[in-house]
């Protein structure tokens, strides 16, 4: 499969952890549901790297990966609790779009960090996400 179809996969399993987080997060602290749903996450993750490896599947080529992949994990830690927060306060209609205006950030981001190209169709749609997310949270 190429890149468009895991991304839109990930769009629609994002969609559903909306949902279900919605329905999970209330009447429980929500760093505890962060915490239950982060375990999952690692169990589930580790089965599927075990059973699915390849040859050297483990195998990480650098000190600079590890610490990519450690401060990944705890940028992943803190969004996830800052949404479970804002799911327990807030509608899942209107959380979940200002969430992913990660979307323009990842386009800001990786033209300053990443050296990608900031075109003039990323511009028009990061404006135009960012529009939608606003429309829809203030609705």
């Amino acid at each position: 499969m190429n890149w468009l179809i895991w991304a839109l996969f990930s769009a629609l399993f994002a969609a559903a952890t909306a949902i279900l987080a919605k329905l999970g997060v209330e009447g429980v602290d929500a760093n505890f549901a962060t915490a239950v749903r982060t375990s999952v996450v690692v169990v589930f993750t580790w089965l599927l790297a075990v059973l699915t490896r390849g040859p050297g599947g483990f195998y990480v080529q650098s000190n600079k990966t590890w610490l990519f992949l450690a401060l990944s994990g705890i940028a992943t830690g803190f969004s996830w609790l800052c949404y479970f927060h804002a799911l327990q306060v807030g509608p899942a209609s209107r959380v979940a779009p200002i969430d992913k205006l990660s979307v323009v950030f990842v386009i800001v981001f990786s033209a300053f960090f990443l050296d990608e190209r900031l075109t003039p169709g990323k511009v028009i749609g990061g404006v135009l996400i960012s529009a939608g997310a606003i429309a829809v949270a203030l609705d």
